[in-house]
């Protein structure tokens, strides 16, 4: 059973930083894309990084480059999203997500469903405020 939880969320104030992790059992992360992405109240769902792990290659969303990074530990089959230089705007639930290799370039072309992401964690709140 695919399994996905994330972890690390929590409140800091403008300009701090936070690391993101999803931990994912049940599966390995080769063959797939795995992906953040966060929803604030009343707006829709939005990609914010994605990771090709057979591959290395990173996608952002232009809203967080030079911000945030995403990587991964093979070993132990987790994803990381640190976030720094945080603003009030990347406040929102944060999700962890997986998809198939090919998911990985529908969010690199910016035309990504939530479709192409089968599994997804439960969320982990960001606040940013001062």
């Amino acid at each position: 059973q695919v399994q996905l939880v994330e972890s690390g969320g929590g409140s800091v104030q403008p300009g701090g930083s936070l690391t993101l992790s999803c931990a994912a059992s049940g599966y390995t992360n080769s063959g797939t894309c795995m992906a953040f992405f966060r929803q604030s109240p009343g707006k829709e769902r939005e990609g914010v990084a994605a990771l090709h792990p057979d591959s290395d290659s990173t996608y952002y969303a232009d809203s967080v480059k030079g911000r945030f990074t995403i990587s991964q530990d093979i070993a132990k089959s987790r994803v990381f999203l640190q976030m720094d230089n945080l603003n009030p705007e990347d406040t929102g639930m944060y999700y962890c997500a997986r998809g198939d290799v090919h998911a990985c370039t529908w969010f690199s072309s910016g035309e990504w469903r939530l479709t192409h992401f089968s599994y997804w964690g439960q969320g982990t709140q960001v606040t940013v405020s001062s």
